[in-house]
């Protein structure tokens, strides 16, 4: 953590542009007293992790003395290096194997603190309205992060389209050792998953990016990711050494609230599932 003392900012919303600007800001306070307002900077994608902490901040900010600023973000990669350069105090947008391999990849130090739903990754078409309709040699895109394309290969997989390295714990497509369809495995950044069914047969689109461009889960999906012992939770992550900050305790606490786990329930349909 930085020496930094803590900050109290009245924003609740920032750009990601504008999150570059405040370089030296983000570190937690720690002269703040249950009689003061805890503010804390929290990176985000908007959908749904920005919406749940805006829910958050209006449900409980008053009453329970917190600002949550939010600074929306709309890829994966730039709120870790955001978090780790201590330009935001926490980031909520990502699962535990990504931020592992972000850490192994990045040489990074940032921890999660607690689970807070899961978004199940979903098989999308335009034109095709059932997985039995594929015909040979279909275009198929998935994220090309490398948990996340292992993800959707083994939701493939699930759902009788192709076949996995059995030895293999995060399989890319060097890993598919059998393809009766031909299928044709395109990796795409994960944000442009949506845009992209306009060109592709079908696309593996994770949770935040399918909400965002229109798309319900549960009812436009082909094939989900069952949410029962999903990996995937997402979680509230800061830099290693901030977990027990009085902010992020109080953040931690209230994103496992009844009151988070009805709005995710009643928000989302089954688009986004409470992981706690």
């Amino acid at each position: 953590m930085t020496s930094t003392t803590i900050t109290r900012r009245r924003a609740l919303a920032l750009t990601a542009a504008g999150a570059l600007a405040l370089a030296g800001r983000g570190a937690l306070a720690q002269d703040a007293t249950p009689a003061e307002t805890l503010t804390i900077s929290v990176g985000a994608v908007p959908v749904p992790h920005g919406e749940i902490l805006t829910f958050v901040q209006e449900t409980f900010g008053e009453s329970r003395g917190i600002e949550i600023e939010i600074v929306e973000f709309t890829d994966y990669v730039q709120p870790n290096v955001a978090l780790d350069e201590g330009e935001i105090d926490a980031n909520f947008f990502q699962h535990q194997p990504y931020l592992d391999e972000f850490n192994e990849q990045r040489g990074t130090s940032l921890v999660s603190v607690v689970p807070v739903h899961i978004e199940p990754l979903g098989i999308y078409s335009n034109d095709i309205e059932s997985l039995d309709d594929i015909e040979d040699g279909a275009q198929i895109a998935i994220p090309n992060d490398v948990t996340n394309a292992g993800r959707a290969l083994k939701l493939l997989e699930a759902n009788g389209l192709l076949t996995l390295d059995e030895d293999v714990d995060n399989p890319s497509v060097r890993d598919i050792t059998d393809n009766p369809k031909d299928l044709e495995i395109v990796e795409l950044e994960a944000a442009q998953l949506p845009r992209s069914l306009e060109d592709v047969d079908l696309a593996v689109i994770n949770g935040n990016y399918a909400l965002e461009a229109g798309l319900k889960p549960a009812e436009d999906a082909l094939a989900l990711e069952s949410g029962e012992d999903n990996p995937y939770a997402n979680f509230l992550v800061v830099r290693e050494g901030d977990e027990d900050e009085p902010a992020v305790q109080l953040l931690a606490e209230l994103l496992q609230t009844d009151e988070v786990r009805t709005f995710i329930e009643e928000s989302y349909e089954g688009g986004v599932l409470p992981a706690f």
